[in-house]
């Protein structure tokens, strides 16, 4: 979509003194593993072994969502030395495209991508919490449920309290500077680290089941009840066939596809470091070198957690186990009942620090956008730590509001229940997500061709295959989901493009306001 009007101004050639460059190596590194490492790893393999129906499936799928998430690191490496700016993402769109790009990401991670992650963070934290403390419950209202139309409600549940009150903990305590924010990340970061090395080899040399171990690898490409996948809109029927792992080439295909949502969504986050780059000591070469390091540290440790609920459990009881929670069911086999309460302190560490990294990496796109006179002007404001306040403040207000919304629904019978606006905001965003990084990753063949003066301290590994396999893998699972996961597909490129206008009034806001000075 490209503009005839002059472009905003670049915030990545103004000044960005007032930040503190505090951030080495080891604490990028730390973002990264920090922010990536939430509770997906402990749920999602559910889901994947029910998509796939094979052992050797759910490790495939893990290895293919790491291939793809290395390559995208090693690519995103060449972007990041080129403009290592508050803004990570956004920026390099913004550079490589235009304003509205940059734009459109920033509305995107702002509205749902960053701030509903970190949404589902918290009240998994207080989920787990509720395991050790049974009085965090859902159902221990504080505020019983008041409609806000037939499909919406707000409430305010003592698992919600507990929810929002991190998410104001951890936000106050990033206004205090990104010195402090870096070291709780790196404290909880390390933390939550061992303990899933510890659940692997828990899994693989404690725990091991001779029994699920024969049944595992002895069939490892036998499939076993696999899930059913239908079109995702009646008009695409009559021609995109109902489809299983088990139903050949294509079926595995889709199969595979709809299977990395779920560990493309556990692996993402690792960009996040890029959107710190003003603060880091190197950034046009520790931001790359975190990326790259992050991610691997990452991936092998997601693999390899797999290969230990394959060792501890057959792969039916993975398929059934009830909320997903696999890491429970392992840990509930070597221990028995106290392995939940282990694994629920091994969550509330891991969500902790997950959501310390989110929220001090988020505010920093704001920011940016806020330079570009793209959102609000205080955002793009540093207070006396060098650190995004306003940002940081307007970020925690959003993600308090997501957590209050409910969504309704009633059944057949008159009961309602209950659900949580962010899981549907989430499930929307999977397609918009791999669409803004195959467009980022596509950027380093524009800048190539558009500036191939500038100075390129890194340069993309693999380039033009790896970062080209990158984009044609991005888009044949987008392809996938838009034909088997039409509606959430179709919706997160509406939350997309609804940004559209919103830039447009921006722009003439902006434009209004400089004109008046």
């Amino acid at each position: 979509m490209a503009e005839s009007t002059p472009a905003i101004p670049s915030a990545g050639a103004t000044s960005e003194h007032g930040f503190v460059r505090a951030i080495g190596l080891f604490d990028g590194t730390m973002i990264v593993v920090g922010s990536m490492i939430g509770s997906g790893i402990f749920i999602v393999a559910s889901d994947i072994a029910q998509q796939t129906g094979s052992p050797g499936g759910l490790l495939l799928t893990w290895v293919l969502t790491g291939l793809l998430t290395i390559s995208a690191a090693l690519s995103y490496g060449e972007l990041a030395a080129l403009f290592p700016h508050a803004g990570g993402q956004y920026v390099y769109l913004r550079e490589a495209y235009s304003p509205l790009w940059g734009f459109l990401y920033g509305w995107t991670l702002f509205l749902v991508i960053q701030t509903g992650t970190i949404a589902a963070v918290a009240v998994g934290f207080a989920k787990y919490l509720g395991v050790l403390f049974p009085a965090i419950s859902p159902q221990a209202w504080i505020v019983h449920p008041i409609s806000l139309g037939s499909k919406y409600a707000i409430s305010l549940s003592v698992q919600q309290l507990v929810g929002v009150l991190m998410i104001l903990f951890l936000t106050f305590l990033n206004t205090l500077g990104v010195r402090l924010g870096k070291l709780i990340q790196n404290i909880f970061t390390s933390a939550k680290t061992v303990s899933l090395v510890g659940l692997i080899f828990l899994g693989i040399f404690v725990g091991r089941n001779a029994g699920a171990i024969s049944e595992n690898f002895s069939h490892l490409w036998a499939i076993r009840n696999p899930q059913t996948l239908e079109p995702g809109a009646n008009f695409l029927k009559s021609f995109v066939p109902t489809v299983a792992a088990a139903s050949g080439v294509f079926g595995l295909f889709v199969a595979y596809g709809v299977a990395q949502v779920g560990s493309l969504f556990s692996a993402d986050a690792w960009n996040n470091i890029g959107f710190t780059a003003a603060e880091v000591k190197n950034p046009k070469r520790d931001v790359a070198l975190s990326m790259a390091f992050g991610t691997i540290i990452v991936i092998t440790l997601y693999c390899l957690a797999n290969l230990a609920y394959l060792f501890t459990l057959p792969l039916v009881q993975i398929q059934t186990v009830p909320d997903g929670r696999v890491a429970s069911a392992a840990l509930n086999a070597i221990f028995g009942p106290v392995g939940a309460a282990i694994m629920a302190v091994a969550i509330i560490i891991s969500t902790f620090g997950c959501n310390n990294g989110l929220i001090l990496a988020g505010a920093r796109v704001s920011y940016a956008m806020a330079k570009d006179g793209l959102f609000f002007r205080s955002t793009g404001t540093l207070n006396s730590k060098g650190v995004p306040g306003s940002a940081l403040v307007y970020q925690g207000m959003w993600i308090a509001f997501l957590i209050l919304i409910r969504t309704r629904q009633i059944d057949a019978s008159g009961t309602v229940t209950y659900g949580n606006l962010y899981n549907d905001l989430l499930n929307y965003v999977v397609f918009a997500v791999l669409l803004f990084y195959a467009l980022t990753i596509a950027g380093i063949f524009s800048l190539r061709a558009k500036r191939p003066d500038l100075e390129r301290p890194y340069r993309a590994f693999g380039y033009p295959v790896v970062p080209a396999l990158y984009v044609v893998a991005a888009v044949a699972i987008m392809f996938v989901l838009l034909l088997y996961q039409t509606k959430t597909a179709g919706a997160g490129l509406v939350i997309v493009l609804l940004g559209v206008p919103v830039y447009l009034w921006l722009r003439r806001t902006s434009r209004l306001a400089s004109g008046n000075h």
